[in-house]
């Protein structure tokens, strides 16, 4: 995407919970461009590293950590975004970029996600996204400070060829506001389709890697842009 599909610097809160529909042991990892409302399991800890490039040359790379905060109900992520461009969950939005090339708003920020996930059968998983960022007092060219909102919002679905082998689509869209100048912002919105798929080896250690691969293609206002998305998880007990 021009300007996010990764998230800024943040601190996060997430509540979330599932709907099962079997007791099958399945991959329970984060999807590509959408969070999964699974939570760490008291004792496990999980790192991940994400990085896509898109055809205009842009590239992103993120790093998180998730932790139990302190069970299951609960969990504290904090993401760390490298980008290059061209052209509930409750998250802290940290003014890690600059803003006058486009990285960042330059002020504190704040963003809600409220993630579902939902185990149809034994085969099938969807998710499902909505969310809204908001930043008080955004900076832009010239000193301009305005108040800036966004919205993004997503679904997904999951086929298990195997408990350890996922294919999955998934269709993501946000909408964004940035600071043009005094008393003016700017809209601009993208939607991309992306199917990929991931698997997981196993280890008598606890640790399971999960590695995945993604073909985002960019529909309606994101036509015509496509690239290639590349996941890594590496999950294991904290002891």
């Amino acid at each position: 995407m021009k300007r996010s599909i990764f998230p800024v610097l943040s601190l996060i809160v997430a509540l979330g919970g599932s709907v099962a529909a079997a007791e099958t042991v399945k991959i329970r990892d984060n999807s590509f461009l959408l969070e999964e409302a699974y939570n760490q399991e008291p004792g496990v800890i999980q790192h991940i590293q994400a990085f896509q490039y898109m055809k205009d040359g842009s590239w992103g790379y993120t790093f998180t950590e998730e932790w139990p905060a302190p069970r299951e109900t609960h969990q504290l992520s904090a993401t760390i975004p490298i980008d290059r461009l061209r052209g509930p969950r409750l998250s802290l939005i940290l003014p890690t970029g600059d803003e006058e090339r486009g990285l960042g708003e330059g002020i504190l920020g704040f963003q809600g996600n409220i993630p579902l996930s939902v185990e149809l059968t034994d085969r099938w998983v969807t998710h499902w996204n909505l969310g809204m960022t908001y930043v008080p007092r955004a900076r832009g060219p010239g000193g301009a400070r305005e108040d800036t909102y966004g919205f993004l919002y997503g679904a997904s679905a999951v086929f298990l060829v195997s408990e350890n082998f996922n294919f999955l689509i998934e269709a993501a869209g946000e909408t964004i506001e940035a600071v043009t100048g005094i008393g003016m912002t700017e809209r601009e919105s993208s939607f991309f389709l992306n199917p990929g798929v991931r698997f997981a080896w196993n280890h008598e250690s606890g640790l399971q890697v999960v590695p995945g691969i993604g073909v985002p293609i960019g529909v309606g206002p994101s036509r015509g842009e496509y690239g290639i998305f590349l996941y890594l998880s590496l999950e294991h007990p904290l002891f």
